[in-house]
């Protein structure tokens, strides 16, 4: 993420050759769009991706309902995407302001935390497309075998954070805030490298694992698995077959939307890097598809509560009941022991659900 005129940061800290590729190819329109469209756009992500993972955190905060991996992955899923969506506040600041502002210190955990959270959302999403194929597909063993892996739920979810962070353990080492040039005033929050080859070897094989975790990895994952929870369904006579099926296949779909455009746009970033030869017109193309197809894969995590809990009969039943107590707590100074009485009918029947239901909370 930076705000240069140039081509990238890989060239050399050489003022004067910075200068003559600012000269040669501007990117002054890109950065009128950027100063506009993205502040506007990961604001809103910001707010509506805080709104639907809070509320999943609070599910299973008040509710404790983490009765299968899955469960326990949304959990983690929510809390990797809300760190993530309070990085992007910082980045709106950057590009308004058309400067990093914060120092090197923020410009490093931002960078990092914003890494991290996103491959271990994507990673999860891997994991969850497993567990539902365990579910459905292995369904008569699936209650003992989903019960050993719960056991181990902590262990595994330590393991994909654990990942997280290997995975983007260069954008703590390398993310620097620092002038483009010596005659530039304004400072940039991106990768920094000494060399030039080594940025181009580095940067390539950085791009590569982002697209390889990032979309390849759970891809794979979700299209294995749903193609053989699909064919099982389609077996059943089960009058919810359908719904599953459409659950499944707008999944799948909304994915596709998000990730494809994104991670295409890097796999070219890739291939163009060291060409000597850049034209200005697909430099700036490039530019433009860049932050577009970014802005609509964070999309994604506003999506997933949607898509992951919210879909689920039980978690809309629970938030109700969260939303219905948050609304009684407005009258509590004026009634306190109606609303103890409440409470604990409330709490009676939640101990209820638990003693009868052994499915999943948040599944669909």
């Amino acid at each position: 993420m930076n705000t240069t005129d140039s081509y990238t940061t890989d060239y050399p800290f050489d003022a004067d050759y910075a200068s003559q590729i600012i000269t040669l190819c501007s990117k002054m329109e890109v950065r009128s769009f950027t100063k506009v469209f993205l502040p506007v756009a990961y604001s809103l992500i910001c707010v509506i991706g805080l709104v639907g993972n809070i509320f999943v955190v609070m599910t299973f905060a008040l509710y404790e309902r983490a009765k299968s991996m899955t469960d326990v992955y949304l959990f983690n899923m929510a809390i990797a995407d809300i760190l993530f969506v309070l990085t992007l506040p910082l980045w709106a600041v950057n590009y308004a302001a058309d400067k990093w502002i914060f120092g090197n210190f923020i410009c490093k955990m931002a960078r990092g935390i914003y890494t991290i959270n996103f491959s271990c959302g994507m990673l999860l999403l891997a994991f969850i497309s497993v567990d539902r194929y365990i579910a459905i597909v292995q369904a008569t063993k699936s209650f003992k075998l989903r019960a050993r892996t719960l056991a181990y739920s902590k262990l595994i979810c330590l393991a994909v954070w654990a990942s997280a962070i290997l995975i983007s353990s260069s954008s703590f080492l390398y993310s620097e805030s620092y002038r483009f040039s010596k005659n530039e005033t304004k400072e940039i929050c991106d990768h920094r490298f000494n060399k030039t080859s080594d940025s181009t070897v580095l940067k390539s094989l950085l791009l590569c694992l982002q697209v390889g975790f990032g979309f390849f990895v759970p891809f794979i994952f979700m299209i294995i698995c749903y193609a053989f929870i699909v064919k099982s369904l389609q077996q059943t006579q089960n009058s919810k077959r359908n719904k599953a099926i459409n659950v499944i296949v707008l999944i799948v779909a909304v994915f596709l939307v998000c990730q494809v455009p994104y991670n295409t746009v890097l796999l070219v970033a890739v291939t163009n890097m060291g060409k000597t030869e850049k034209s200005c017109d697909t430099d700036n193309v490039m530019a433009y598809a860049k932050y577009t197809t970014e802005t609509i894969a964070f999309l994604h995590c506003c999506l997933n509560p949607v898509l992951y809990a919210f879909i689920g009969v039980k978690f809309r039943s629970y938030f109700v009941k969260i939303m219905k107590d948050l609304w009684c707590m407005r009258y509590k100074k004026y009634n306190k022991r109606s609303s103890r009485t409440n409470s604990d009918i409330y709490h009676s029947r939640q101990t209820s659900e638990v003693l009868t239901d052994n499915a999943s909370s948040f599944t669909i």
